[in-house]
């Protein structure tokens, strides 16, 4: 059966999402999708509450920040250590059970992972839909995904509910379940999909950030 999920997302459990696990739902149906991976910063424990919080596809995972740049893991039900080296956290990452994503590796002010992408990787990110430079990081990907011999996928990196589903990865895997679906990946049974962000979403966003911060501080003030 076709998959269409959107591999990367954050919800409020990374400090700067404003995705709230409502939110997340919401989006992921309305862009289409069926399937979304939730992947915080160097946390676990929301991707897998929200799953057995609601009937739609959840795909647990996680973003870490390792010493050579960001991963991500899927199907991982452990913390995998931050801070280690890129082989090193891919390989803590299939000892867990887990697959490993090259994420935006080749794009500016993400933590990427440029040189550090290799072999021991299960698939790359070419697309990601919050990127810059897009076309530039898009191609490079490519390129990578090609030379390695890695599947290639796609996420939008939201951190904003509406920005889901801008990026998506088409996967055919024999069941929606979480290991069929990571297994399609891992047999390159996928393909990625999107376009940028328009940049009214990513005003939008950051409007609504900066208004997040200025009530935390207001309250803090009254305290």
């Amino acid at each position: 059966m076709l998959i269409k999920a959107d591999l990367h997302v954050h919800t409020t459990a990374s400090k700067d999402s404003l995705i709230t696990p409502k939110d997340l739902v919401y989006y992921s149906k309305k862009h289409g999708l069926n399937a979304c991976a939730v992947t915080d910063h160097n946390v676990l424990d929301e991707a897998y509450k929200i799953a057995k919080e609601t009937d739609f596809l959840i795909i647990p995972g996680i973003e870490i920040s390792s010493a050579d740049g960001h991963i991500i893991a899927l199907n991982v039900y452990e913390l995998i250590p931050r801070g280690l080296s890129a082989v090193e956290t891919v390989e803590q990452i299939h000892e867990a059970g887990g697959i490993a994503i090259a994420c935006h590796p080749y794009v500016y002010f993400k933590g990427c992972l440029r040189e550090a992408v290799c072999s021991s990787f299960d698939a790359i990110e070419v697309i990601n839909a919050r990127a810059f430079p897009f076309k530039s990081s898009v191609k490079k990907a490519d390129e990578a995904a090609k030379r390695l011999g890695l599947s290639r996928v796609a996420g939008t990196d939201a951190h904003y509910g509406p920005q889901i589903g801008y990026g998506y990865t088409e996967i055919h895997a024999e069941e929606p379940t979480v290991e069929s679906i990571t297994k399609a990946i891992v047999d390159g049974k996928c393909s990625a999909h999107g376009q940028p962000v328009p940049i009214y979403l990513n005003a939008q966003q950051q409007v609504l950030r900066i208004r997040r911060m200025v009530r935390k501080f207001s309250h803090r003030d009254r305290l």
